[in-house]
């Protein structure tokens, strides 16, 4: 049991990390809290409110997986190599690619809502 709480603590320990030395990941914590003010003040369904906690939590684990990728890559070499770019392109790719869906997400969600 000790080593399984354990495990909580590292996790804590890297989301902490990554909000507190991550700039990307600061910038999707803003992110988020203008969404979830925005679903406040919009007064979201129970499906909508679910949807969008799946996207925010969906962000910020690919965020933190990204730094986790940029990490181990700057650990196993600090030579420029095409490999060790194009590992680190393709996590910032997959963040990207999150983004730009919840974004297009969050407009069919939020667009009809202020125009009304």
């Amino acid at each position: 049991m000790r080593k399984f709480m354990q495990s909580f603590v590292f996790a804590w320990n890297g989301i902490r990390h990554g909000i507190l030395a991550e700039r990307n990941t600061k910038l999707h914590l803003l992110a988020t809290i203008i969404v979830i003010l925005a679903g406040i003040l919009t007064g979201l369904s129970q499906y909508e409110w679910f949807i969008v906690v799946i996207l925010i939590s969906g962000m910020l684990a690919l965020e933190l997986m990204n730094s986790a990728v940029e990490r181990v890559v700057d650990l196993v070499t600090d030579v420029r190599h095409p490999l060790a770019k194009q590992a680190k392109d393709l996590a910032a790719g997959a963040v990207l690619m999150y983004a730009i869906g919840s974004a297009i997400i969050g407009l069919i969600i939020f667009l009809p809502k202020w125009f009304n």
